[in-house]
């Protein structure tokens, strides 16, 4: 008798499907940003945060690491957004304005700590940290500038629309190139030192930081 061989389908394979943990990974930006974005809305609600995709980038980093400090300039971003859809002296405005100050003056003296300090010593980016540096204080006397003068006058927004254009300019700058540059140079010790140091800094900043007002600024 003819032998009869049985001929078996092999079950065809499923479409290769991301693990969770890849999922985890491609949210953590995503939520990062909307959570950085609510702390902002938290302080008005009722505004919109049009943070749009300036300064558009998609590098963030070790997330607990320069990805901490990306965050921090999407709260930023919101901020002053929501500041340039406020009217006159509103309680909005005058809120928006000192959150936004104590954040853009807590963070840059932790930054300072926790980063460009180590960043100074490397011969090779040197630079990147006395240029931020400067563009601190440039944006420290344009926020002392303008908690001085009447948030209701007509050219409070447009010297607030160019103190914005400043820190978009900035953050862009740190995102885009130096982040990128002392990621690639920073020791491991100095990658563990900035995470220990930055929150920890930033919050006694925050908790001490006051606002000065000073006409720093020529008409």
């Amino acid at each position: 008798m003819p032998t009869t061989t049985l001929q078996t389908s092999t079950p065809k394979k499923s479409p290769a499907r991301a693990s969770s943990t890849e999922f985890d990974k491609a949210m953590e930006p995503k939520q990062a940003r909307r959570t950085a974005i609510a702390k902002a809305k938290a302080i008005a609600p009722d505004l919109a945060a049009r943070i749009g995709s300036t300064p558009q980038t998609k590098y963030r980093g070790n997330p607990d690491i320069f990805g901490r400090l990306v965050q921090d300039h999407d709260r930023h971003r919101a901020l002053l957004a929501m500041v340039s859809e406020t009217t006159g002296k509103s309680t909005d405005r005058k809120k928006l304005f000192k959150e936004l100050t104590l954040e853009l003056k807590s963070h840059a003296a932790a930054e300072e700590q926790a980063l460009w300090s180590s960043v100074l010593r490397n011969p090779e980016t040197t630079e990147d940290a006395r240029h931020a540096v400067a563009e601190h204080k440039e944006i420290d006397d344009m926020l002392a500038d303008l908690a001085a003068r009447d948030m209701a006058s007509p050219s409070w927004l447009r010297r607030f629309a160019a103190l914005r254009e400043e820190y978009l300019h900035h953050i862009r700058e740190e995102e885009q190139e130096q982040f990128v540059a002392a990621e690639k140079k920073l020791l491991p010790t100095e990658l563990r030192y900035m995470k220990q140091v930055f929150n920890r800094r930033k919050k006694e900043e925050k908790a001490s930081t006051s606002m000065e007002k000073k006409i720093k600024l020529k008409d």
